[in-house]
C-alpha cells in the first residue's frame, strides 16, 4: 500500500530484497526427492522420511508455481517496454506530468516490483506512476467500505477492509517496514472501532484515518470508459469467442444445458461489461447474450450476498448481512444497479434493516 498522495514510501526498499535472497533449500526438492525415493537433499546420511498431507502439499506446489521475484522484476520492465511502444512513447509521464500509459493491466506484485526500484530497473518516473497506481487500489479497495462507514457511522467497516487490503500483500511487500507499520496501526485502529464503533479511531500514522480525511464519503471513482465504449469492447470480445468456436468448427453457445458448442466464457468481463450487455442499451447483442449476461451479473450479486451471509452467520452478527450488501451497493456504478434491480430505495432499505438490528442488539447488550 502507498501513502495517500505523492510520497512513494516504497523507495528505500530497492534492493532489500536482492539482499535477502539468499538461496534456501527448497522444501519442493524435498518432496520430490522423496516421492522419487530419494532421501532429502538437507541431509544426504538422513533416514527420516517426511509426509505431507494433500492440502500442504498443494499449497507447496502453488507456491512453488509462484515466480520468484526476480522474474517478477524482469517481467515488470518488459511489461512497461510494450506498453510504451504501443503508445509509442518513451516514458510513463508527458512533460506536463500526465501519465501516457496504463498500468491497471500489472498485477499488484509488479506495480511494487517497479515502486521500489527492484534490481534498479526503473526509472523515479516509473517508480512515482507505480506507486500512484498503488494507491489507486488502496483507495478503491477502501471507496465501497468507507461509503458503507459514511452511512452506517460503524467504521469497522472501513477498518477492516484496509486490514484485508494489506494481508492480501505479497510477501515481499510484508517484509518491509513500511507495511508492518501501517498494518499495525490499521489493527489498532480497528480494535478500537470494535468497541466503539460509531467513533473514528485516532491512531498515528493510520492510513485509513488520512483517507477518511481527504474522502470521508469513499474516494470518487477514476476516469471509466464511457458505457458506449465498454458495450463496444464487449461485443468485440463475444464476437472473438465466437470466432475461435467456428475456428473449432463448433459455434458459440450461451446455453450451458446444449449438449454441442463452445460455451461462452463471461471470466474476464467484469460486472460493467456485464451490465452493458444486459441494458443493450445500443443495440448490440441479441436476446440469447442478454439472457447469459444477465444470469451470470445475478450469479455474481447473489455470491457477494451469500458472502456477507456467511460472515454474520460466522461471527454471530446479523448486521453484517446489511454492511456487505450496502459496500456491494457502494461499489456498483449506475449501469450495474440499473442491471442488477439495485435502487436507491433498496438501498435505503437496507439501511434501515441495519439501524434496526443494530438498535435491538443495543437494547440486548445494555449499552
Amino acid at each position: 500500500m502507498t501513502s495517500i498522495n505523492g510520497y512513494n514510501p516504497y523507495a528505500q526498499y530497492g534492493s532489500a530484497y536482492a539482499r535477502a535472497a539468499a538461496t534456501q533449500p527448497s522444501l519442493a526438492d524435498a518432496l520430490n526427492a522423496a516421492d522419487a525415493g530419494n532421501s532429502t537433499p538437507l541431509d544426504p546420511n538422513a533416514a527420516t522420511n517426511l509426509t505431507l498431507s494433500d492440502a500442504a502439499k498443494a499449497k507447496l506446489a502453488s507456491e512453488a508455481a509462484t515466480p520468484d521475484f526476480t522474474t517478477v522484476t524482469n517481467d515488470a520492465r518488459t511489461a512497461l517496454d510494450r506498453l510504451y511502444a504501443a503508445a509509442k512513447v518513451s516514458g510513463p509521464l508527458t512533460t506536463d506530468g500526465k501519465t501516457t500509459i496504463d498500468l491497471s493491466s500489472l498485477d499488484r506484485r509488479s506495480l511494487f516490483a517497479i515502486a521500489t526500484n527492484s534490481a534498479g530497473k526503473f526509472t523515479a518516473d516509473e517508480q512515482s506512476v507505480a506507486s500512484q497506481e498503488l494507491t489507486g487500489r488502496f483507495n478503491a479497495a477502501l471507496a465501497p467500505a468507507a461509503a458503507a462507514t459514511s452511512m452506517t457511522r460503524n467504521y469497522t467497516v472501513v477498518y477492516k477492509a484496509a486490514l484485508d487490503y494489506l494481508d492480501g500483500a505479497s510477501a515481499e511487500e510484508k517484509a518491509t517496514t513500511t507495511w508492518a507499520t501501517q498494518r499495525a496501526a490499521v489493527l489498532k485502529g480497528y480494535e478500537a472501532a470494535k468497541q466503539k464503533p460509531d467513533i473514528a479511531p485516532s491512531v498515528s500514522g493510520d492510513p485509513v484515518g488520512a483517507y477518511l480525511a481527504k474522502y470521508p464519503d469513499g474516494a470518487p471513482a477514476g476516469t471509466t470508459k464511457t458505457f458506449t465504449t465498454v458495450a463496444t469492447d464487449a461485443r468485440a470480445a463475444l464476437d472473438a469467442q465466437a470466432k475461435l468456436a467456428a475456428e473449432n468448427k463448433t459455434e458459440l453457445i450461451y446455453d450451458p444445458k446444449r449438449k454441442f458448442g463452445q460455451l461462452v466464457d463471461f471470466s474476464s468481463f467484469d460486472n460493467r461489461s456485464l451490465s452493458a450487455i444486459t441494458l443493450n442499451q445500443d443495440q448490440k447483442f441479441s436476446n440469447q447474450e442478454i439472457y447469459a449476461a444477465k444470469k451470470e451479473l445475478d450469479s455474481r450479486t447473489r455470491a457477494n450476498i451469500l458472502a456477507s451471509l456467511k460472515q454474520s452467520q460466522q461471527t454471530g452478527d446479523p448486521t453484517q448481512l446489511s454492511l456487505g450488501i450496502l459496500q456491494s451497493y457502494s461499489a456498483m456504478s449506475d449501469e450495474e444497479r440499473q442491471a442488477s434491480g439495485w435502487s436507491p430505495s433498496f438501498r435505503d432499505n437496507v439501511l434501515q434493516s441495519y439501524k434496526s438490528t443494530n438498535s435491538i442488539l443495543s437494547i440486548l447488550q445494555g449499552s
